[in-house]
């Protein structure tokens, strides 16, 4: 039986709600499992990388700053949109499960939506936390402090629960009565809604207004910090003290960069001309995967403040091991 054949739920005749759908993935590449086998290793990767991340900031109390807050949370969404959509993308396609039940492909699609919108948003408040540090240094710590930062981050995981949760949502109302083939690497929005056979203008609707608010309008907010961000540096007398403050963004324009270009200029090409089926779902893939793995590495594992905390709770477990070897010797002796 094809995937086109099975069994749909059919409502009054005319509404048809699959029983499920079928992801298409990558077609006609050889030697395709190898890639499936590099993301499995760069999931594990990704695991190690921000579970230590999230671990060092929680254990050393002089990380519990509003920098680092948003910090744990880019490693935290990280961690739980890589969980969202790896292990399952690897059950699909390495163990050649591709049929997926309706409302677990609805649950899938918004997982890992919501955890890719939530990061998008928490290297827009990064952007911020540079913006006020340097534009207005001497007021920073009155103004990025730990209760403003948490409204930021937490308005942003409500925020997109709701609008991710409302797009996915609309899917329930179409009717899916052609092919039940999605071209693409997991249950997509684009490529699902674009099956059914009613009106899917407001499913339209919603994903262009969806697009602009996850990438667009973050990027610009992005871009509007830098070009403040410039015109401070410029008024800076001393060239080593600009050096030093350009140093602090550099990390987190390369994750703008790893994270956005990507996502942009797939859309763009996908929306102006044709791109390759295969193409767009590599490049989506290794959009949703890299940066979760990259992030740790990038902005927090290789500076001088995480890697002396790193070592702090080296030499502390050291001690630890040490004191309690030595009650034990004590009391073997006694």
């Amino acid at each position: 039986m094809g995937p086109e054949e099975k069994a749909a739920t059919v409502f009054n005749d005319t509404f048809i709600r699959p029983a499920q759908f079928y992801l298409s993935g990558l077609s006609n590449i050889s030697h395709v499992k190898y890639f499936y086998v590099f993301l499995c290793f760069v999931y594990i990767l990704t695991v190690i990388g921000n579970c230590l991340l999230l671990s060092v900031i929680y254990l050393v109390k002089t990380l519990h700053t509003p920098k680092y807050m948003i910090v744990f949370n880019l490693a935290l969404t990280d961690l739980c949109g890589s969980t969202a959509l790896i292990p399952k993308l690897l059950d699909t396609f390495l163990f050649d499960r591709r049929y997926i039940v309706y409302e677990a492909c609805l649950s899938y699609m918004f997982f890992v939506l919501f955890f890719g919108s939530v990061q998008s948003w928490t290297l827009v408040t990064m952007s911020y936390d540079r913006f006020i540090a340097i534009c207005f240094p001497l007021r920073y710590h009155s103004i990025v402090t730990k209760p403003a930062i948490a409204a930021m981050l937490l308005f942003a995981w409500l925020f997109f629960l709701s609008v991710i949760a409302f797009m996915v949502g609309l899917i329930n109302r179409l009717s899916f009565c052609r092919s039940l083939v999605v071209e693409s690497f997991y249950c997509d929005h684009g490529p699902v809604y674009r099956l059914a056979c009613n009106d899917t203008f407001l499913n339209y609707i919603i994903a262009f207004v969806a697009l602009i608010i996850i990438l667009f309008v973050p990027l610009v907010l992005i871009a509007l910090t830098y070009v403040c961000i410039s015109i401070a540096l410029s008024r800076i007398a001393s060239g080593e003290k600009r050096v030093k403050a350009l140093k602090t963004c550099t990390s987190h324009l390369i994750l703008v960069a790893i994270f956005f270009l990507p996502i942009v200029s797939t859309n763009i090409a996908a929306l102006t001309s044709y791109i390759h089926p295969n193409a767009r779902i590599i490049n989506s893939c290794l959009t949703h995967t890299l940066p979760a793995l990259l992030n740790p590495i990038i902005y927090s594992l290789k500076t001088e403040e995480m890697l002396n905390s790193i070592k702090k709770l080296c030499r502390r477990n050291r001690i630890c091991n040490a004191t309690s070897s030595k009650k034990v010797n004590v009391k073997a002796k006694n």
